[in-house]
């Protein structure tokens, strides 16, 4: 038998199902047939940032990718596989990296941060899988003029730095700058559309917040 917790979570897609299918009969078999989302939504792996909850969306929308601290590391081949997979293949049009407020990692690299300013021991051990995959952001903390922000302030300035960073790094991959690059074909044909968008969950308020950081293909 499954433990409470998951019988629950069992039963409720049950009646999900039944509800749904009541609703619209053909949905399951439509998307049985193939998927074709236009977003690639790039988050983080905090259970209080469901993409398609959040956005409202049905399944067959939104095609995920999530981490701690929605990272886009240059070397990840799972991030850069789901983008080409994304692009290339399912035929994405927009691309969103969204952090979040009250990030758990976010705020795991400004303890970092803050202990190798003043000579600590580390708070997040570089030789871990968590420190090594936070160390870019943990840099990318060092660079900030946080000082310069009351305390309070801090890890929002550091949760959009980071989304703008990836926003960058997206935009660095042989992918998007191929996609950007090629010509989609024929005469009169213009370039695949495929951009690139910066946002913020605000947690406290479910509202999604668009940095303007949006970047897409230049006009040659």
């Amino acid at each position: 038998m499954s433990p409470p917790l998951l019988a629950s979570l069992l039963s409720a897609n049950v009646q999900w199902a039944e509800r749904t299918n009541d609703a619209h009969p053909d949905f399951f078999s439509q998307c049985a047939k193939g998927q074709s989302p236009k977003v690639l939504w790039i988050g983080c792996a905090d259970s209080r940032v469901p993409e398609s909850v959040v956005t409202n969306a049905k399944p067959g929308d939104i095609f995920v990718h999530r981490n701690i601290a929605n990272q886009f590391h240059l070397h990840d081949d799972s991030a850069l596989s789901v983008l080409t997979y994304a692009v290339n293949v399912v035929g994405v049009e927009h691309v969103i990296i969204v952090g979040h407020t009250h990030c758990g990692g976010a705020a795991a690299c400004l303890e970092a941060a803050q202990a190798q300013a003043s000579n600590s021991p580390p708070t997040v051990s570089p030789d871990t899988p968590l420190g090594r995959w936070l160390a870019p952001l943990i840099n990318l903390v060092t660079t900030l003029d946080l000082e310069t922000l009351p305390a309070e302030a801090h890890l929002e300035a550091i949760v959009e730095a980071n989304v703008k960073r990836q926003v960058e790094n997206v935009c660095a991959t042989d992918v998007i700058k191929h996609t950007w690059a090629a010509a989609m074909g024929g005469e009169g044909k213009e370039k695949k559309q495929v951009w690139v968008h910066g946002w913020v969950y605000d947690v406290a308020s479910g509202r999604l917040k668009d940095l303007g950081v949006s970047r897409g293909p230049q006009p040659q």
